[in-house]
This record gives structure tokens, sequence and C-alpha cells, in this order.
């Protein structure tokens, strides 16, 4: 069982004022790739998996952006961590229909 969950929100800075959502699509596909258990929220992505792991994904969508044209990317990123494990699906069950 996974033993972190991390919710992240780039907010990529643009050349020319351009429209964001392109650039954070690239940050999603990183997550996309990775191939760890994720969902996207419209304000935020959240991925389950190991904390080191999870870091990496956020260091590989920086440069990925960064890569696109973005001069400077701010993540607000949020990290729930158990040892003992910890999922999204356990702490939303309650929630579901």
């Amino acid at each position: 069982m996974a033993n972190t969950l991390l919710s992240i929100q780039v907010i990529p800075k643009t050349p020319n004022n351009e429209d964001s959502i392109p650039y954070v699509d690239k940050a999603i596909e990183v997550i996309q790739q990775s191939g760890v258990k994720h969902q996207v929220n419209p304000l935020d992505t959240t991925m389950e998996g190991e904390l080191t792991e999870l870091l990496e994904i956020v260091r590989q969508m920086h440069e990925a952006l960064v890569a696109a044209g973005s001069p400077s990317v701010i993540s607000q990123i949020k990290i729930a961590h158990n040892p003992n494990g910890i999922s999204m699906d356990k702490l939303t069950e309650k929630y579901r229909p």
C-alpha cells in the first residue's frame, strides 16, 4: 500500500501571458506517464504512491514545463504521509454514494 498522497497545483508563468492550460496539460502528462494512481481535480491533481517517487514526479513536472517554454513555475503542494499506508479511496469512501 502507498504511504503518501500528494496534491499539486502548478502555476506556470507563460511567455507573453499565454494561456496556462496547455502548460498544465503538459504537467498532467508527466503524471500520466509515470503510471502512479492519480486523480485530476478542477484545481489540483492528487497522486498516490511512495514519497520519494512522488517528489521525483514533481521535479519532472517542473522540468517539463521549463522545457515547454515556461520561464518559471510555482507549485502549491499538500502531502499526507503515513508509513502504515494511506489511499485516496479510503479517505473519501464515506462521501461516495
